[in-house]
């Protein structure tokens, strides 16, 4: 091995380091992604098959009847509808405000920002609670609307935390006075300078926040009862437990049938989790590359 030209001596303590550094990753990577692989081959895989556990790293008998039996669901696809304008709207929202909060806070300047940042971080430690919260958007009328979705959780206090300071280490101070200068003025700057030097991190939070809305179910178990505005992780879980509640009727069917809707019960869940979670493993590949950047830098650096 050279460095600079020059050979390197390797000593023997630093290839067992290496090879006991990849041997850990290696069971690491078996342990987190057999459980997602099994997932996968478990929902192509016949119901039979998968009930008497013969199903480990291939399909078995493939078949997709289990999504045959999600996508027949019909309000599964309302579900899709209101879960995407969700996760979009309530994600440029959670981005236009935590980039209200955090450019403020990150200038130098603006002479309230201690104060302010004590405020907001104490919100991280105490928080008024779920009634009380609930009171509040049942008075600003949002209940069984889909601002309830998206208007409680417009800010994240951590992803704000993280935003001002990728601001604060890589928006150099001379670089607003020069923009001054040249007549602009604080909007100027933070449009045209400051959000495109800052893509890592918006990448990140954006990734954020996004995950956050495509998953959240609870919001819509608290404020919402009207079944034309429910998100499609609700509609799953309805899907399941009507599945469920099927299976403890089952007196009018023979011993074949009630096997049968047994096991298919079982590869149900398998193809309801990758039905919902294929969209965000869609995106994620897109932004990979911001994705330790913008962490690292808005996290560590300070």
């Amino acid at each position: 091995m050279k460095k600079n030209g020059m050979p390197v001596k390797i000593l023997h303590s630093d290839r067992v380091f290496d090879a006991v550094n990849v041997l850990v990753m290696c069971v690491l990577l078996l342990i987190f992604v057999w459980p997602l692989w099994f997932v996968l081959i478990a929902s192509f895989s016949a119901p039979s098959q998968v009930w008497l556990g013969n199903v480990v790293l291939l399909p078995k008998e493939f078949t997709t009847a289990a999504y045959e039996a999600v996508l027949d669901y019909g309000a599964i696809w309302v579900g899709y509808r209101n879960t995407i304008f969700y996760t979009a709207a309530g994600t440029v929202l959670n981005l236009v405000m935590t980039i209200c909060a955090a450019y403020p806070l990150s200038r130098r300047d603006f002479m309230p920002r201690n104060v302010l940042m004590f405020l907001f971080m104490l919100t991280m430690y105490f928080s008024g609670g779920l009634i009380p919260t609930y009171l509040v958007v049942g008075k600003l009328h949002l209940l069984n609307t889909p601002w309830a979705m998206m208007i409680p959780g417009a800010v994240s206090i951590y992803n704000v935390i993280i935003t001002r300071t990728y601001f604060v280490n890589n928006i150099p101070q001379s670089m607003h006075e020069a923009a001054k200068l040249d007549g602009a003025n604080s909007f100027q700057f933070l449009l045209r300078v400051v959000l495109p030097l800052s893509k890592p991190v918006l990448a990140v939070i954006g990734l954020y926040y996004a995950v956050g809305h495509w998953n959240d179910f609870f919001s819509a178990l608290i404020y919402i009862n009207d079944k034309n505005l429910m998100p499609l992780q609700s509609f799953l879980r309805d899907l399941l437990m009507t599945n469920k509640m099927s299976l403890s009727n089952m007196q009018g069917l023979d011993a074949a049938a009630s096997e049968a809707k047994l096991q298919l019960a079982q590869t149900l869940k398998y193809s309801a989790i990758i039905v919902s979670t294929v969209p965000v493993l869609c995106i994620y590949p897109f932004i990979q590359k911001y994705f330790v950047k913008g962490v690292m830098i808005g996290a560590v650096k300070e």
